[in-house]
């Protein structure tokens, strides 16, 4: 595929490894006849470290070898989380260190997961680009800023802490983008 064709979320092989593109970044010439170039920060999905890719427009990559399997979350026993395969019924152990942004997210309800296998093993997880919590705790909003958009910290159902906006009460629903951990409207 086309490094101009590449989009966020989309996973490519680089270096022999499968690499999901986490960030993209346009960098157009200012002189004539130079070549746009499309800067990439991307997550090797074995070895989870962070890999900045450079390339020019023209320039290919390949799409990774790897398997999506849709899965159920089961349970975490503290070391591993484990998940459901809804096709074969297998289950699929993930440590909890590869899973740290993922777990923010993770509820038992949550539909749409997928497991990414590369050579037999579950190297990473697939989320939906949004998903529905609860506000746990968060302080009352004060009478009369309804003016301003002002924020405050939420604790939601699964442990992560954001900012919302101050007009949001405990008890509330609200959607979360899982790609940012950015609030995005109530559910």
């Amino acid at each position: 595929m086309l490094a101009k064709e590449v989009k966020t979320g989309t996973i490519v092989s680089y270096q022999g490894a499968p690499c999901l593109i986490q960030t993209m970044q346009v960098q157009t010439p200012s002189a004539r006849g130079a070549a746009t170039l499309y800067k990439f920060r991307a997550r090797n999905l074995v070895t989870k470290q962070k890999v900045d890719i450079t390339l020019k427009g023209t320039d290919t990559l390949d799409d990774a070898d790897f398997e999506k399997r849709l899965v159920k979350l089961m349970y975490s026993d503290g070391t591993d989380v484990h998940f459901l395969d809804q096709a074969d019924f297998n289950q699929h152990a993930i440590p909890v260190e590869q899973l740290s942004d993922e777990l923010n997210y993770l509820t038992e309800e949550l539909e749409d997961i997928y497991v990414l296998i590369y050579e037999g093993e579950p190297v990473g997880l697939q989320l939906p680009s949004s998903v529905e919590l609860d506000v746990t705790q968060c302080d009352p909003a004060v009478r009369g800023n309804s003016a301003t958009s002002r924020s405050k910290s939420a604790t939601l159902s699964t442990g992560y802490v954001l900012q919302v906006p101050e007009y949001l009460k405990e008890g509330e629903r609200i959607k979360v983008d899982t790609r940012t951990g950015e609030f995005l409207s109530r559910a």
